[in-house]
């Protein structure tokens, strides 16, 4: 018709899910490509549901501590404390001051290592596993350090309702300063490692973007939108614990182009600038930690009559390493709460991948699925459908592609 041909589409859709190792619950991608960059992206959460909170509301507020501190393997304790800082407000419970301190120096280790693990997971994605053994060896110092306080590497158990369970006598002080100047030691190496390298800024650099004005439409919360300029963190907003003494506030990328460029670098540098922020938290913790009881009530009887009595509703907000916890309470006066709901971080990120999605390769898909840190269990692979075929893509396949971008930038 007039010399005109018809061009044909050549856009194929690419699901991923609805498991991804990628999301903090089950969540189905659909992936629109034109060739090898990504078109649109939508997503459909919801897949399947644990039941925690289900459960929680069948136990009495004690009993849920252990519960809730399983919702997340890497910042167990940041759901524990969420759940009593709420539970706390309903029942009048005065928490002691020494109590606070600990509860910030096992919330600023549980940060550095699992900022650590995010690091050796990104580093692993890029192709660049020498870098993922070295991480994740330097990990094992926080993670001895957890187990010397609180007697396990994982889910602690240091909270109670009113106070901690564990103190942090004299003896264990030596432990705790030396690990500090181990990861003070270490820090400029591992800024060098990650932000100096040729190699790692032409994969993160201009990738996986998501402006300012696009991390505060989708709420987007922790070192995700902080990486974007947005200066929020409830540490510093919304202090609890000993936070409010201390010397606090929001982490953003050092300003290279004018502005942050919110993108996987930037997430990378906020999150390894956090790390050194967590060695000075806790410092100043030892430093002024105070003398005095670390339990509002040391008989679990009388603890669990206070907390049958008590009526009212409460929000608990912590700064998890991922970003802004909260959990909801409402109690009736019966033994087990009359509701219990949860948002975790990894929940608010979630939408943040749209836009960053957009304009990416296939192979940028995995590094910009882990650059805000998310929070699920495994899946081993994922199905592209084209022209009407389908052909499996394992998560292997994924990984290839992606350090096969790594080498051939490396090349140039």
């Amino acid at each position: 018709m007039n010399g005109e041909t018809t061009k044909k589409s050549t856009t194929y859709s690419v699901p991923i899910g609805p498991v991804h190792r990628a999301l903090k619950e089950p969540v189905m991608f659909t992936f629109q490509m034109e060739g090898e960059l990504v078109v649109s992206v939508d997503f459909a959460p919801g897949n399947a549901h644990r039941g925690c909170e289900w459960m929680g509301m069948r136990r009495n507020p004690v009993q849920i501590l252990y519960l809730s501190e399983r919702i997340c393997g890497i910042c167990g304790i940041v759901h524990s404390l969420t759940f009593a800082l709420a539970v706390e407000q309903i029942a009048d419970i005065e928490v002691p001051l020494r109590a606070d301190y600990i509860r910030t120096i096992m919330l600023e280790l549980e940060r550095i290592q699992s900022h650590l693990l995010w690091a050796g997971v990104a580093a692993h994605e890029l192709g660049f596993d020498s870098l993922f053994y070295l991480t994740w060896k330097v990990r094992e110092q926080s993670l001895d350090l957890l187990e010397n306080i609180a007697g396990t590497r994982v889910h602690y158990g240091m909270i109670q309702i009113g106070g901690v369970r564990r103190d942090i006598s004299d003896d264990k002080r030596p432990a705790i300063e030396q690990c500090l100047a181990y990861y003070r030691g270490l820090l400029d190496k591992m800024k060098t490692v990650f932000l100096d390298d040729s190699t790692m800024r032409m994969r993160c650099r201009g990738h996986g973007i998501l402006s300012y004005r696009d991390a505060q439409l989708l709420c987007a919360v922790g070192p995700t939108a902080r990486a974007s300029g947005v200066a929020m963190d409830v540490r510093h907003d919304y202090p609890f614990c000993a936070y409010g003494d201390l010397d606090v506030h929001p982490i953003l990328p050092p300003v290279e182009f004018g502005k942050p460029q919110g993108d996987v670098y930037d997430r990378i540098t906020v999150r390894l600038l956090e790390i050194g922020q967590s060695i000075d938290i806790i410092q100043q913790c030892l430093d002024n930690l105070p003398v005095g009881e670390i339990l509002w009530e040391k008989k679990l009887p009388k603890l669990l009559l206070t907390l049958k009595k008590a009526q009212g509703e409460a929000i608990g907000r912590v700064e998890a390493p991922r970003g802004e916890c909260m959990h909801y309470v409402r109690m009736d006066g019966n033994e087990a709460p009359a509701s219990w709901k949860v948002k975790a971080s990894s929940y608010s990120n979630l939408m943040s991948w749209i836009p960053m999605f957009k304009g990416e390769q296939l192979a940028d898909i995995p590094i910009i699925v882990e650059s805000i840190d998310p929070c699920i269990s495994c899946t081993d692979r994922v199905t592209i459908i084209r022209n009407g075929s389908a052909a499996d893509l394992t998560k292997e396949d994924l990984t290839r592609l992606s350090r096969e971008k790594t080498r051939m930038l490396s090349q140039c």
